[in-house]
Formats: C-alpha cells, sequence, structure tokens
C-alpha cells in the first residue's frame, strides 16, 4: 500500500485533468458505437456453441463433461495450422540462431499465454531471456490482474514496439483471440514498418490482425461453452500452438540434441539430475561419468555431451559449439566417433 497523495478533492481534479499516472498507457474505455458493436458481434468467439443454452442448470458432472468437449476442439483447430506454423518456426529458428528475437505481443489471456512462453524458453532451452521478450497491453502489471481498456491502445502497441527496439533480426507474434485487438494491430504494424518478420496467432479466419501478419495462424475454435470466454477453447488452441510454434523453433535453432534439451539449467535438484539423466541417455554413459562431465563443463550440458562424443576437452568443446551452432553439427564435424541419429 502507498500513502495517499493529497485528499479527496485532489483526486477529484487529478481524474478531471486526465493526469493520473496511467492515463498516458491505457485509453479510457468508450460505448462500443454501431460499426464496432457488429464488428464484435460477428466474431465466431462471442457465438453460443449450439447446445450450451441452458449451461447453467446442468448436474456438475454434466457441466464439466460439456466444458471438456468444447475445449477438445483445440487441438483440432491447432492440428489445421501445422503449415503456417512450421513456416513460423523456421522463421523464429533463424532469428534466434542469428542473433535476432522471439517478441510477443497481446492483451487478457492472449497476452498472458504470449508471457508465460516467453518466461519459460530461458530455463529450458538455456537461452538469454532478452531473446524472449513479451509486450503485453497494460504493462507488466497486466501479467496478474486484467487492465481495462488497454487492449483498445493502437498506439501504446507501436510504442511498446518502438521502446523495445524491434528491428530486421526479430520476429513478431501477435496473439489476438479475436484478430481485432487494437493494441495487437498497432504492436504488429510498427513491427512491419520496423522490418521484423510478423506472424499471426488468431482463433477468427480473415482478421484484420492476420492480414497484418507475414505469417498468419488462424485457429478457428469458433464459439466458446460459456459465449465469449476465450480462456477457454481459443486459449487452449493458442496455448497448444505456442508450445509448438516455439519447441519447433528451438529445435531449428539447435537448442536440442534428439529428444534432449542440451540448455537446461541446473538450478535445482530436478534439474540437476534431469542434467544428469540427459548426458546418461545421449551420451550412453554411467551416472558418474555423466556427473564429471558436467563438472568439467562448468554444468553445461550442451558442452558436456560434445567432450564425451567428440573425445575433446571443455573448451574445445566449447569452440565446435559456438562455430557450429549445435550438439550435432559440432560432433559430426570432428569426425570422431559415430553420433546417434
Amino acid at each position: 500500500l502507498h500513502a495517499p497523495l493529497g485528499d479527496a478533492a485532489d483526486g477529484l481534479r487529478r481524474l478531471a485533468g486526465g493526469d493520473t499516472p496511467h492515463e498516458a498507457a491505457v485509453t479510457s474505455r468508450r460505448a462500443a458505437g454501431p460499426e464496432v458493436a457488429a464488428e464484435v458481434d460477428r466474431l465466431p468467439t462471442e457465438g453460443v456453441r449450439p447446445g450450451s443454452e441452458h449451461l447453467d442448470t446442468l448436474p456438475t458432472g454434466a457441466l464439466v463433461a460439456r466444458l471438456l468437449e468444447g475445449q477438445a476442439a483445440a487441438p483440432a483447430a491447432v492440428g489445421r495450422s501445422a503449415e503456417p506454423l512450421a513456416r513460423a518456426a523456421d522463421a523464429v529458428g533463424a532469428a534466434i540462431r542469428g542473433g535476432g528475437r522471439l517478441v510477443y505481443t497481446g492483451a487478457g489471456t492472449s497476452g498472458r499465454l504470449a508471457m508465460q512462453d516467453a518466461a519459460e524458453l530461458p530455463p529450458t532451452f538455456g537461452i538469454d531471456p532478452a531473446r524472449a521478450v513479451a509486450l503485453l497491453a497494460g504493462g507488466a502489471g497486466a501479467a496478474g490482474a486484467a487492465v481495462e481498456g488497454a487492449e483498445d491502445d493502437d498506439a501504446a502497441g507501436r510504442a511498446d514496439v518502438a521502446a523495445a527496439g524491434v528491428g530486421p533480426d526479430d520476429v513478431v507474434v501477435g496473439v489476438a483471440a479475436s484478430g481485432r485487438t487494437p493494441y495487437v494491430l498497432g504492436a504488429l504494424a510498427a513491427a512491419r514498418e520496423r522490418g521484423a518478420v510478423t506472424v499471426a496467432v488468431v482463433n477468427a479466419l480473415g482478421s484484420p490482425v492476420a492480414a497484418l501478419a507475414d505469417i498468419p495462424i488462424e485457429l478457428a475454435t469458433g464459439p466458446e461453452v460459456l459465449s465469449g470466454s476465450t480462456r477457454l477453447a481459443a486459449g487452449t488452441a493458442q496455448k497448444i500452438a505456442l508450445n509448438t510454434l516455439t519447441t519447433a523453433a528451438m529445435v531449428r535453432a539447435g537448442a536440442t540434441y534428439g529428444p534432449w534439451m542440451v540448455g537446461v539449467r541446473g538450478t535445482n535438484e530436478k534439474l540437476r539430475r534431469r542434467a544428469e539423466r540427459i548426458v546418461q541417455d545421449a551420451a550412453g554413459v554411467d551416472v558418474t561419468t555423466a556427473r564429471a562431465a558436467l563438472a568439467a563443463a562448468d554444468g553445461e550440458v550442451a558442452t558436456a555431451l560434445v567432450a564425451l562424443l567428440a573425445g575433446v576437452d571443455g573448451s574445445e568443446a566449447r569452440r565446435r559449439l559456438a562455430s557450429a551452432g549445435s550438439v550435432r553439427a559440432a560432433v559430426a564435424g570432428a569426425g570422431v566417433g559415430q553420433v546417434p541419429a
């Protein structure tokens, strides 16, 4: 809690003057005009899924079954978007490998899912946190609480992209269930102007956000069981799509070896054991050898693997990794041993 500034009269004067701290970043909510209302009403996510008209009268067991049935549409919707997901993964992988960044932008549930995905990449794949960032309508505070009206500010989306220094080396992914979120539209427009590759992840076909993207990913999940609640099927589909997109991108960027995440950081007991197990399984050695290799590599899984598979010391393993870009390429280039397929 903060100490109050002035009295009630001071507060009224500040509100009337429009100089509250959040005013520059958040556009005040206004009643939707006829055109906006019609546009929103046409969104598939605002419709009613057939069979949900009496949702509140269902016994709890049937209610849960109905909600699960509705979200079961998500995997199929993502599956229909496999081709653009692959193109987006190639673009993000190339950006990460070339020194660029993945920059997410979104609002509400979509933005929070994007922020979560960005936050998980550094500990999973060992990349610098600055290489996977999320721009959320309403700022960082919107990660844990709704900031009403923030998504309607396209100028804030543009400003956030400019402040992040987005450029041609980056890939900007806009996530918006409706496909019309002004904040995301502003962010993608600014990203295009700055030469970045743009990707859209939306839950509506033929949307304005998709039209702005070099690679549109349209996850047509249809009406929700709870009309308009896009944290259900739409959000589930987005989560699957983002998981797929960034995992495939990190594979393309050289952050894996076979099914193993070789950039994992041993920051707790579970992850330290995971690192040991990865070295054991990937190099075919016992736990004592794996631990010794990790110790010699300062805990770096990729370095330990190259050292074991290529028969070199840690410094040479790091040199080969830096040159080749992946464990497999570093070992193959050494001409030593047989690299598992």
